[in-house]
């Protein structure tokens, strides 16, 4: 689970890119850095998993296996799925790529967490902060807009889908994170429903 939510999590991403419509904030960061100072987008959310793992130190967050197959799998399959899906100016392909993307994304999101190995780094982070007396919503919220700010001054893209990603992904996951961890019931036993 936690190996093919990885890769499928890197592939969403990677159809999102080349969807050209906007991608998710964190994307946006990494699309920036890569326009700003070379590179693949890729690589560089491998180089800000690396970073964002770092900001864990003083936190005394703790990580599992699943952490740091995040922090490399998640980039190298987004490089993958750029190199071997070609980018479109077909609206009707390019709104194929996005709306799949997006879908396969929420899915990959409960595969991964699912798996029970540890959160992704930037996940980590947004609890690590929260348990020190903040809101996870108002944490999560500071962080998406800090990297959308600075990602799309760097020249990353922000559009529809950036709208669509941050519209959607929250009610999407609130659906596959629960349905896809095993043993954990999707609804209440009977007799149990308030």
């Amino acid at each position: 689970m936690l190996l093919c939510g990885l890769g499928l999590y890197g592939l969403s991403s990677g159809l999102i890119l080349q969807a050209g419509l906007g991608v998710d904030p964190w994307d946006v960061l990494h699309q920036g850095l890569a326009r700003t100072f070379r590179g693949q987008v890729g690589t560089w959310a491998i180089l800000a998993s690396v970073a964002v793992l770092l900001l864990w130190l003083p936190l005394r967050a703790r990580f599992g296996v699943g952490t740091l197959a995040n922090a490399v799998l998640v980039g190298l399959c987004i490089n993958l799925t750029v190199w071997l899906v070609p980018a479109t100016h077909s609206l009707a392909l390019q709104a194929f790529l996005l709306v799949t993307g997006v879908l396969l994304n929420a899915f990959a999101t409960g595969l991964y967490i699912g798996a029970g190995f540890g959160p992704g780094p930037r996940d980590g982070l947004t609890t690590a902060v929260a348990a020190r007396g903040h809101s996870i919503r108002f944490v999560r919220t500071v962080i998406e807009i800090t990297v959308l700010v600075v990602g799309w001054l760097l020249g990353g893209s922000v559009g529809i889908g950036t709208l669509l990603y941050a519209a959607t992904i929250g009610p999407l996951t609130h659906i596959t994170i629960p349905l896809l961890r095993p043993g954990v019931p999707v609804t209440p036993p009977a007799g149990d429903r308030r």
